[in-house]
């Protein structure tokens, strides 16, 4: 199959606009007028590995979402991202995401591609109400991953002080001099409870530290956030810095059990 007859089955089945520029030998850059939320249009690339066409993002969709702050690779957001590429039969490759050309059909791969690239883009385009929804079961997602079941509790409350479990805490975690409460702020009213639950224990004389994870610090007011700092230990402004929330959890907080 010529050039022209790749373009033109590309143009058959996706879009007029669609272009080829050749770019080494058996390499060319797909042009489609698909773009990103930001302008930028969508990377695509037609090679040929060992007799197979092959179209291929080479990695650019996860690393320009990746500019975005949003974590695509835990919780509902990376159940959808999965169930879109195995629905259209598209390969994450180590974060390349890659789609052989089955029998010459150009134009149908490419339209396949392109609606897989549009699903995972979605996914980082949801609206705040959407990914407040995620938000809860990203934070359980990490506590889980990093604190062992038998040093974490969520949604725990006191038996003795708090009987009727007015005062929970997001997850208890143990193992360690004083415990560590870690909690989940969203909005101001779970920043009141976070305040109001790290009150309730001091009141008590409990000891304990305490983290605070928010979804999106800057959207707390600053009277809920003044008076939750009064009482709280360390703060995340958002789950964004993974590696850094993980890696305070581990030496600081799980880490304190065997200083």
């Amino acid at each position: 199959m010529t050039n022209a007859d790749i373009i033109e089955s590309f143009r058959q089945k996706v879009s007029r606009e669609i272009d080829l520029e050749a770019e080494g030998v058996d390499r060319y850059i797909v042009y489609t007028p698909f773009m990103f939320d930001d302008g930028d249009h969508y990377v695509i690339v037609l090679r040929r590995e060992h007799d197979q066409w092959v179209l291929t993002d080479e990695a650019h969709t996860f690393m320009h979402l990746s500019y975005a702050d949003v974590d695509l690779a835990q919780g509902t957001r990376a159940r959808v991202i999965d169930q879109a590429l195995t629905s259209y039969q598209v390969e994450n490759n180590g974060g390349e995401l890659r789609m052989a050309v089955p029998d010459e059909a150009f134009g149908d791969a490419l339209f396949t591609m392109v609606q897989a690239i549009g699903r995972i883009t979605g996914t980082a385009l949801w609206t705040r109400e959407r990914v407040r929804d995620t938000f809860e079961e990203d934070f359980r997602c990490l506590l889980s991953q990093v604190v062992p079941p038998e040093r974490g509790t969520f949604d725990y409350t006191d038996p003795s002080i708090d009987p009727d479990g007015v005062y929970p805490v997001d997850c208890r975690i143990n193992g360690m001099p004083k415990p560590c409460f870690v909690f989940k702020v969203a909005n101001d009213d779970q920043c009141k409870n976070a305040t109001i639950t790290c009150y309730h224990y001091e009141q008590h004389k409990r000891a304990f530290s305490s983290v605070v994870i928010f979804r999106d610090q800057t959207q707390i007011t600053r009277r809920a956030l003044a008076q939750l700092s009064d009482v709280a230990g360390k703060q995340f402004a958002s789950l964004g810095p993974r590696d850094r929330i993980e890696s305070f959890l581990r030496e600081d907080v799980l880490g304190a059990s065997r200083r």
